[in-house]
């Protein structure tokens, strides 16, 4: 075991404002996808000068950038590979999530990017991972149906570097290796396609019964009560689901677990009142009901999420600060309407939040005043704090969920 261990904070990039958002909130590193190649098409992903961008960004604020190249892919796909791998090395990206032979192969022949394993090649095992090293792997991301304590042995024996999820939507298939969307909708989930049929309301019919259910939609993973077992085990890097999710997601996820881990960096140790603080603030994004999966003992029937998608959660991002007239003003971006009046949230990287009431909403030069805001514009809202730029702003829209 190493001494003076340092895990890492892994959290997803769909765009790049959203990466930013993701290293200024505290993440230790972030994965993001090209245009190309990866399973999560839907998301923005990113351009090449995009990508560029970003790992300047993030390099100069001491996190990593990992490129996917996670796709399932055919030869003709092959064709265009060495050249955008290539690409990213000139670029200096950290590190590349593959989970396919071939890539794999195509990634040592033209570049010298350190390769981790996608969850997607299922690795749950001392000698899968053995095997995957000896191919050039740095490190694997494990199935997410290997537990905590798996997970340990697996590095122990390897030598390897183990990453593993901590916090996010979950799969009823084995390790995301699915082929229902293919059939209900024509598009390919393992070439980034998904349609997420899983959550879809069935009907299932018997000899004497007709019944609808979700019976292959998944509660989403919640391991912040669990953050001391994956620091007790030495897991390396603890990673987010969330390409597809919003800012606030990001910004939320980010400062939450990264305090944790700050705590335990200061004290080798996270309090119980720190874990619970910060579980309430998880609790206040947008989620599914929470489980624990797979990370202690393989996930049963409690972990199914018996109802509709609802994308509703007890706050909304309704801004990003873009700038600060000192003393006097705030500049922001708005990203879903609010009104004169309401309680708005400033979230400061370090995890604290500042109210400010929006007394006073108007246009950039203060000429004209708003009752209500509109998505896509820039607003001055007046107020004696200045927040720096990409600071995100919440309002409270509901209950508990």
């Amino acid at each position: 075991m190493q001494e003076n261990w340092n895990p890492e904070l892994l959290a997803p990039a769909g765009s790049l404002e959203k990466l930013k958002v993701a290293v200024l909130y505290g993440a230790d590193a972030v994965y993001c996808g090209g245009q190309e190649f990866g399973l999560r098409t839907a998301a923005e992903n990113f351009t090449l000068p995009e990508l560029e961008e970003g790992v300047e960004f993030a390099h100069a604020h001491g996190s990593k950038v990992f490129v996917v190249l996670n796709g399932f892919l055919h030869d003709k796909d092959l064709v265009s590979l060495p050249n955008f791998v290539s690409q990213l090395d000139e670029l200096k990206v950290d590190a590349v999530i593959v989970s396919d032979l071939g890539v794999i192969e195509t990634v040592k022949q033209h570049s010298n990017i350190a390769i981790h394993l996608s969850t997607q090649a299922s690795c749950l095992n001392i000698e899968s991972a053995k095997m995957w090293k000896s191919l050039g792997v740095e490190r694997v991301v494990l199935g997410r149906e290997s537990t905590i304590e798996e997970a340990a042995r697996i590095k122990q024996e390897t030598g390897l570097e183990v990453e593993m999820f901590i916090h996010g939507s979950m799969c009823m298939a084995y390790s995301g290796n699915c082929v229902i969307s293919n059939y209900t909708s024509g598009r390919d989930s393992n070439r980034g396609g998904c349609a997420h049929s899983c959550r879809f309301e069935y009907k299932l019919e018997g000899s004497d019964t007709k019944v609808n259910s979700y019976f292959m939609s998944s509660k989403d993973l919640k391991g912040i009560e669990l953050l001391p077992k994956f620091l007790d085990a030495q897991i390396d890097s603890l990673k987010v689901e969330g390409r597809m999710k919003g800012h606030l997601y990001a910004a939320t996820i980010s400062t939450s677990y990264s305090q944790a881990l700050n705590e335990y960096r200061k004290n080798k140790s996270i309090s119980s009142e720190t874990i619970e603080k910060l579980s309430g603030e998880l609790n206040k994004i947008s989620h599914r009901d929470y489980t624990t999966a797979s990370l202690l003992n393989p996930a049963g029937p409690d972990s199914v999420y018996e109802d509709r998608e609802n994308a509703e959660g007890d706050y909304a991002a309704v801004g990003v600060v873009v700038d600060s007239v000192k003393d006097d003003a705030v500049i922001v971006e708005i990203k879903k309407a609010f009104y004169q009046n309401d309680i708005l949230e400033f979230m400061l990287f370090n995890g604290e939040v500042i109210e400010v009431p929006a007394s006073e909403i108007s246009n950039l030069d203060a000429t004209e005043k708003y009752e209500k805001t509109n998505p896509g514009t820039l607003v001055r809202i007046k107020t004696q704090f200045d927040f720096p730029p990409f600071t995100l702003v919440r309002r409270k829209v509901g209950g508990a969920k």
